[in-house]
């Protein structure tokens, strides 16, 4: 039973007794064997909002959402040596105090994204989440960092649990929005791939920072949302996939990287977004492949058309999590110990297989996150995931208040600030290409003239 199969439960088998246990599903299990000092495995929430909260009421209904949601109070069991199983250990109330307000200053904003790229909640406390409240000296608002051991917990899962926080605040209804409506169509069998057998390529390198500047680098920024013709057989999401492709090979031809197939992973989340909404980490992780002749901007329509058909064929299949071989890994038959050791031995030994990056597209917001009067509704929401090595960048967007925004997630290793910008100037080049076909005889190149 997988954590997000789990009931959910108040972590006490009774008055008197011990706390309830859960053995880590796989995908926990993973992530648990290969933790790194050096590269915390953190997704950071950054919520704005236009006003100001009051602090002893939003502690109270924090405290409220965890207990709505009790299986986010939980923390890592202590176990012998020879234990089989890591196990999560439910707790009928917080260990610490995750509800916290840094002193005011006049670069809060930068230092509170830093923490959350470097600081990882410990998974010995419960709950392995923290909520930063950030005064915002230029709108005079306030910004929520939500801070994620992502061993525990995904985006998705915690945010669900900010939306309860935000209704027992403010009072305001913060249930999902309906999803978008899609057109039913027969799902297409994938197009010819390139073979996932050969390694794909790799994002270049461009200019690291100092060795004693380790972990991750990020920059968000806030776009329009790409416009699309009305029954198109693409989505916003395959304009996000293309852009990010075309962005990665333009960056590789100009770092003089040879051409070589990519591989993007795409989570994929089927939960329900309401109260009942299963906490943990729920999402499947799919790859979408592209050959380097593909990847042309001129002919933006059929790059279009072969990723639709791809990210829909993809979705549509039935796959674990981390596919079939993380199952056998995880398998409890010798000490947790010993099948850490092979893990991450095996993952040094595949690391040229690891995917070329990542693009989460949460999508668009369902909550209104609306913490009453005072505070006010959230206009910007920002995501990022981890961006350790071999991958080392990944892309991360949602939609808030019709807007489009990005965060742009790095490892320190392989690019600095200042790619991290160019990397952000490409993709906002051709996010708004793929709003542009053929038929607008507009060459989509960066630097030409239409």
């Amino acid at each position: 039973m997988t954590a997000v199969e789990h009931p959910a439960r108040d972590g006490t088998n009774g008055p008197a007794g011990p706390p309830a246990r859960i053995p880590f599903p796989v995908v926990d299990e993973v992530a648990r064997h290969c933790l790194q000092e050096e590269e915390p495995e953190t997704v950071h929430i950054e919520v704005h909002l236009p006003g100001r909260l009051d602090p002893d009421r939003l502690r109270g209904a924090f405290a409220g959402a965890l207990h709505r949601h009790p299986r986010i109070l939980m923390r890592e069991a202590a176990r012998p040596w020879y234990g089989r199983r890591y196990e999560w250990e439910l707790t009928p109330e917080a260990d610490v105090e995750a509800v916290l307000f840094p002193a005011p200053d006049r670069d809060a904003l930068k230092h509170a994204r830093g923490r959350a790229l470097r600081d990882a909640p410990p998974l010995s406390a419960a709950p392995p989440i923290r909520l930063e409240v950030v005064r915002d000296p230029e709108a005079d608002g306030t910004v929520l960092f939500l801070t994620i051991n992502h061993t525990a917990l995904d985006g998705p899962a915690c945010l669900r649990v900010l939306a309860t926080a935000a209704e027992l605040y403010g009072g305001r209804d913060n249930s999902p929005a309906a999803p978008p409506t899609r057109t039913t169509a027969e799902v297409p069998r994938a197009p010819d791939t390139p073979s996932t057998w050969a390694p794909p390529a790799r994002v270049a390198r461009g200019t690291p920072e100092p060795p004693q500047h380790h972990g991750n680098g990020m920059l968000v920024t806030e776009l329009a949302v790409p416009r699309r013709p009305k029954g198109s057989p693409y989505t916003v999401n395959d304009q996000l996939m293309a852009a990010t492709a075309l962005m990665i090979a333009h960056w590789n031809r100009e770092h003089g990287a040879r051409p070589r197939p990519l591989r993007i992973t795409m989570p994929v989340d089927d939960r329900p977004r309401g109260t009942d909404m299963p906490i943990g980490n729920g999402t499947r992780l799919v790859e979408v492949p592209f050959a380097p002749e593909e990847l042309d901007p001129s002919d933006m329509a059929a790059l279009l058309r072969r990723t639709a058909d791809r990210t829909r064929a993809l979705k549509a299949q039935p796959r674990p999590q981390l596919g079939h071989g993380a199952s056998l890994l995880t398998a409890p038959v010798v000490p947790v110990a010993w099948r850490a050791a092979v893990t991450r031995g095996l993952r040094r030994a595949v690391g040229p297989w690891t995917s070329t990056t990542l693009l989460s597209n949460i999508g668009r917001v369902p909550y209104a996150l609306d913490f009453g009067e005072e505070a006010g509704r959230a206009y910007a929401v920002w995501f990022s995931a981890p961006a350790r090595m071999p991958r080392g960048l990944t892309v991360t967007t949602a939609a808030t208040a019709g807007r489009l925004h990005v965060a742009l997630r790095w490892s320190r290793s392989l690019l600095s600030h200042g790619d991290g910008s160019h990397l952000r100037d490409l993709f906002e080049h051709y996010l708004h290409a793929t709003e542009h076909t053929t038929e607008d005889a507009t060459d989509s190149r960066p630097g030409s003239t239409p």
